[in-house]
């Protein structure tokens, strides 16, 4: 018995100009910056929320204030929610910083996300 292939039959004509498999397209120089870029947008923008959300849990967790940690966090923390300070006025004052620290830190998020993502898809 043979093993022919029932599908087999002449070569069909445009067989012989099939053109050999085309390496992968590399990226070009500006689509593997505007990653880069994203990249960069994105890891500051998550930094900058961990900065915010750990003075916030420091906080909560009433750490020693004279701390050189706490108090490098709460300085990092009160620069990067400047823009923000007392947004809200409440008489709690757990609830006031998480407030007041916690809304930098998700506009921090969706903002810097927004724009690395947008980049990525360039």
């Amino acid at each position: 018995m043979s093993n022919t292939d029932p599908m087999a039959g002449p070569p069909h004509p445009y067989d012989q100009y099939q053109q050999p498999p085309q390496p992968p397209r590399r990226p070009e120089r500006r689509e593997g910056g505007a990653r880069r870029a994203g990249l960069v947008i994105h890891t500051i923008a998550d930094i900058a929320a961990v900065f915010l959300g750990l003075w916030i849990l420091l906080y909560l967790l009433e750490a020693n204030q004279d701390n050189v940690f706490v108090g490098f966090v709460h300085g990092t923390a009160d620069w990067l929610a400047g823009w923000s300070q007392d947004v809200f006025t409440m008489d709690t004052e757990g609830l006031r910083v998480l407030l007041n620290y916690g809304l930098p830190a998700v506009i921090y998020l969706l903002v810097g996300h927004g724009i690395a993502a947008r980049l990525n898809r360039v």
